[in-house]
């Protein structure tokens, strides 16, 4: 079955939604140990911002593909929230977040702490604290800091580490986990 049905929807605007159905009413599914190593068939991502009061939760990858829509909101949510300025976040980058979460098989959200940062920015940031690199991932959409109330920034930072796909920092003092789609790398305590 390809193209659209009688009542013009796409084959793969169906499954979206019988997807969407199924992880909302069966979220323990969404949370299937290797479920991005090729175990399942869709992706999806939870998060809040504390800055901005905005929350996301939805599927962005079925049947082995992105949905563009999808990628280009998660982009908007974390868009840098001091300026509105926004940047494409790296997919990458979302496979991560997810990946661990999925790890940590919790249910909340994560809470946004940072995403895409502008220049101006990250400077402003970079000046205020060495824990702030002048050529941060960041700056280019690879990057975001992450929270979850039920979890340790240990557990988190594991998490993320088992998933072996990127740089893995840990900010103890200021409760959250660094994730980013760099090269495997890590640091904090």
């Amino acid at each position: 079955m390809t193209g659209t049905t009688a009542g013009g929807l796409t084959r793969r605007g169906l499954l979206g939604a019988f997807a969407a159905t199924i992880v909302t009413s069966a979220p323990t599914y969404g949370n299937a140990a290797g479920f991005l190593r090729g175990a399942g068939d869709i992706r999806r991502i939870r998060m809040y911002s504390g800055r901005t009061g905005e929350k996301i939760d939805m599927i962005y990858w079925i049947e082995g593909q992105y949905i563009a829509e999808s990628l280009n909101q998660v982009s908007y949510f974390m868009r840098d929230w001091r300026t509105n300025d926004m940047k494409t976040i790296d997919p990458r980058t979302i496979d991560i977040m997810t990946a661990a979460h999925n790890l940590m098989d919790t249910s909340e959200p994560y809470m946004l702490i940072s995403g895409y940062r502008c220049p101006k920015t990250n400077a402003m940031l970079s000046a205020r604290s060495s824990g702030v690199a002048k050529n941060s991932r960041h700056l280019k959409g690879e990057a975001a800091d992450l929270r979850l109330n039920s979890r340790s920034v240990n557990q988190i930072a594991k998490a993320a580490a088992a998933c072996r796909a990127g740089g893995v920092g840990r900010y103890t003092s200021s409760s959250f986990v660094h994730m980013d789609c760099g090269p495997v790398r890590s640091w904090g305590s």
